[in-house]
């Protein structure tokens, strides 16, 4: 039997993604989408033949202006599903956690919940586990995401007394960047640590890391760069060798003109993926560097689409369907076309 699976907030930035990996799953069904409206996203999605189901407090107006048929509301799709994943706006999966608890389905939620929604997060790489045959999940940010993958790679193989990062955000994802964004500035978190080292905590308990953030202007992925204390002193091949060993991170080079995040935003499209979505976390050889005991190292995250894998192996995990780790991943990037080498 395969998983039924709906998505919450189907057509948003994630949610789209989202649904469109489902559909290449052997072991998954899509049942359907829930949106509050129907404007060119929902009509993109429609266009595809998915069926859209209709959000608390929809907008009905849109839909019957469109002369669109919704397939029903929320409830009628959680009738229908084994698991959803709830991509919606950050604090909305929060509310709709108690309508899934009332129709007995599993769900996984985002980064923008709290831990404490589902006590429970994930990273596939990291503590697929964890999750197995629980109720709910929460996939972890783009940018927790990046560093439990990078670091705890080398926390895993190798071993990091401490982890500091610093985040160069981008301003906005780039489907809104005209209704907000920064310009001409750089603006700094000033909560320190950054939430992102906390939450990287909930997926690697013993991980020893401080974050700091700043946003900056423009809208090509986030830039990460990594200062790590080893426990013990090794060579930078080693360093290397364990980010090879890691799914789902790919080393660059300036060698080959990869020189900024536009340039892996355009390998992305190169590559033929869909949106030009970039699912690995590139990694700049020239910036792996060992001194002593200490490793500097820089890369980008792609903010749109990193995250797309770990929801798919969360639903696997939610369900029990498959139990290993390793095989869930390379299932999952088999089917997206996920990579070791670019190029």
């Amino acid at each position: 039997m395969k998983i039924r699976v709906g998505v919450v907030g189907g057509y948003g930035t994630i949610g789209k993604r989202v649904t469109d990996a489902i559909t290449l799953q052997d072991d998954m069904q899509l049942v359907g989408i829930v949106g509050p409206g129907f404007d060119w996203r929902a009509a993109m999605m429609a266009k595809k033949g998915i069926k859209i189901y209709l959000a608390p407090n929809a907008r009905l107006e849109e839909f019957k202006k469109h002369n669109f048929e919704p397939a029903g509301t929320l409830e009628d799709l959680l009738q229908k599903v084994d698991v959803v994943v709830d991509a919606t706006p950050e604090g909305v999966g929060a509310k709709n956690k108690a309508i899934y608890e009332k129709f007995g389905v599993k769900a996984v939620f985002e980064g923008g919940e709290d831990h404490e929604l589902t006590n429970v997060s994930f990273v596939a790489a990291r503590n697929y586990e964890e999750s197995l045959n629980k109720k709910y999940t929460r996939v972890v940010s783009c940018n927790t995401t990046a560093i439990c993958r990078v670091v705890g790679a080398i926390h895993e193989r190798v071993g990091v007394k401490k982890a500091r990062v610093s985040i160069f955000r981008r301003a906005a994802d780039p489907w809104e960047s005209h209704k907000k964004g920064v310009i001409n500035t750089v603006v700094p978190e000033l909560e320190i640590p950054s939430h992102h080292g906390p939450d990287a905590q909930t997926v690697i308990k013993d991980l020893d890391i401080i974050t700091m953030a700043a946003k900056g202007s423009h809208n090509l992925y986030h830039l990460h760069m990594g200062f790590l204390e080893l426990k013990d002193k090794v060579s930078r091949e080693q360093i290397v060798k364990a980010l090879e060993e890691e799914p789902r991170v790919v080393l660059v080079s300036g060698k080959d003109r990869v020189e900024a995040l536009n340039s892996i935003f355009e390998i992305g499209r190169e590559l033929g993926r869909p949106r030009g979505d970039v699912y690995e976390i590139p990694v700049w050889l020239e910036s792996i560097s060992v001194i002593q005991n200490d490793v500097t190292l820089i890369w980008a995250t792609p903010e749109e689409s990193n995250v797309i894998p770990e929801n798919i192996d969360a639903i696997r995990a939610l369900m029990g369907s498959e139990k290993d780790a390793c095989r869930s991943i390379e299932k999952t990037d088999k089917s997206l076309g996920v990579v070791k080498k670019f190029f």
